[in-house]
C-alpha cells in the first residue's frame, strides 16, 4: 500500500483531481471537500500527508493546518492556492505554526506537485 494523503478541497473538480494524479502515482488517498470533513477524515485515517486549499468557506486551510498539526501531528502539510497573491501571505501565516507548511499556487503540473508530495513525505 503507498503512502496515505488526504485531500481537502471545497472545489470537488479539483480535489477529485488531486485524488487521481496521487492514486495514478501509487498513493492511498482520501478527498473530502470541508475543512470540518477533513478533519474527522485524518483523525481515523492518519493520513502522512494532507493537501489542504487555503480558501474555504467556513474555516480556512490554515485553520485546519493548526487542528491537523495538534491532533495528527504526524501528518506533513501541502497547502494550495488558486490565489497567486495569497502564496506569500500564506508562507508567512504558515511559518508561525508550529511546523514548516509548504504553499504552492494552483493549478500546478502534477510532476510538480508529485516532487513537492515526495520531497515532504521524505522530510523528518
Amino acid at each position: 500500500m503507498g503512502k496515505r494523503v488526504l485531500i481537502v478541497d471545497d472545489d470537488k473538480l479539483v480535489a477529485d483531481t488531486l485524488s487521481l494524479v496521487f492514486k495514478a502515482n501509487g498513493f492511498d488517498t482520501e478527498t473530502r471537500y470541508s475543512a470540518a470533513d477533513g478533519l474527522v477524515c485524518a483523525l481515523d485515517y492518519d493520513p502522512e500527508l494532507t493537501v489542504l486549499d487555503i480558501t474555504m468557506p467556513e474555516r480556512t486551510g490554515l485553520e485546519l493546518a493548526e487542528d491537523l498539526n495538534r491532533q495528527v501531528p504526524g501528518c506533513k502539510i501541502l497547502m494550495l492556492t488558486a490565489y497567486f497573491s495569497n502564496v506569500a501571505k500564506a508562507n508567512e501565516q504558515a511559518s508561525r505554526l508550529r511546523k514548516p507548511i509548504n504553499v504552492m499556487s494552483k493549478p500546478c503540473r502534477p510532476e510538480e506537485l508529485l516532487r513537492e508530495a515526495s520531497h515532504l513525505l521524505l522530510t523528518a
